[in-house]
């Protein structure tokens, strides 16, 4: 953001600090989103011509919402972001409505976004894939990689990467398979894709130290805990840009193993054989988080 934009923020802070007010009966994570939103879009309008740098809500017209969702999507952003944004706005536009008196009609009604298509529960929008591998290629980290690769790559739990041990895994560079399945003795072997393969092997040459019992190393014990990959996993997702951190905020580790799993079935595997490789019972209940 630059300067003038943050000069905008900075001069609507009072109108922006009774917005957050008006939201307090949310849950903190949605007013967090909804602020964000709103901040990114004040400072858009008063860049517009003509607005000198200020934000005043008799600018926020429908001409101007219109203008910004194209915007948005000029910018990459998905449908399903737009549709949240326009939401956002109508939420803010009521407030200026019905608790500032500043507006006389909210700006959103008669702007028309086509349909967002339905995701099944579990399964990674194609925005979400994308900005998860830009930031894990951001990153640049050599252990991050492979943990996000084992995730997503190769479906595994939390658990069975915090547990990981050297004699489990065979990894070279040309093919790899792991001996997974600490939760629940749900031990299993599970052949890797060169997705999944190459980052791990990249990490345990870089690592060295073959006599080491964990895989994955930690400067706090003698392995990468399950709390420390999903603190590792907030981080990740601190990276991204404002614009984009809405759209995975509410991701965990284990929506890559979900995500793993839709995609294996697309790909053609069958239920059987996604409930193999993921260590999960064959029954209908047990699958139906997944599948």
């Amino acid at each position: 953001m630059t300067s003038s934009e943050d000069d905008a923020i900075y001069e609507a802070r009072a109108l922006l600090g009774e917005y957050e007010q008006f939201l307090s009966g949310k849950a903190q994570g949605t007013m967090d989103a909804y602020l964000r939103t709103v901040r990114h879009l004040i400072a858009w309008v008063a860049q517009r011509p003509g607005n000198e740098g200020q934000f005043q809500p008799a600018q926020l017209t429908q001409v101007t919402v219109e203008l910004y969702l194209v915007h948005l999507e000029q910018e990459g952003l998905s449908l399903n972001h737009r549709a949240r944004v326009k939401s956002t706005i109508s939420n803010f536009a009521n407030f200026l409505i019905e608790e500032k008196g500043l507006l006389q009609r909210n700006p959103t009604r008669g702007i028309n976004l086509p349909p967002v298509p339905q995701i099944a529960s579990g399964e990674l929008s194609e925005d979400q894939r994308n900005i998860l591998s830009s930031l894990v290629e951001q990153e640049g980290n050599r252990r991050g990689s492979a943990l996000f690769a084992l995730g997503y790559w190769a479906g595994c739990r939390v658990s069975d990467v915090s547990w990981l041990q050297m004699v489990h895994t065979h990894v070279g560079p040309q093919e790899g398979w792991l001996h997974v399945g600490y939760k629940g003795s749900k031990w299993r072997d599970i052949a890797l894709m060169d997705e999944a393969r190459k980052p791990l092997y990249a990490y345990l040459q870089a690592t060295g130290d073959p006599g080491r019992t964990y895989v994955f190393l930690s400067q706090r014990s003698e392995r990468l805990t399950e709390e420390a990959i999903h603190y590792w996993f907030r981080k990740l997702k601190a990276l991204a840009a404002k614009a984009q951190f809405p759209v995975i905020q509410h991701l965990t580790f284990h929506d890559l193993r979900q995500d793993f799993a839709y995609r294996a079935r697309e790909a053609g595997w069958s239920i059987e054989e996604v409930a193999n490789y993921l260590g999960l019972a064959t029954k209908k209940g047990a699958l139906s988080t997944f599948l």
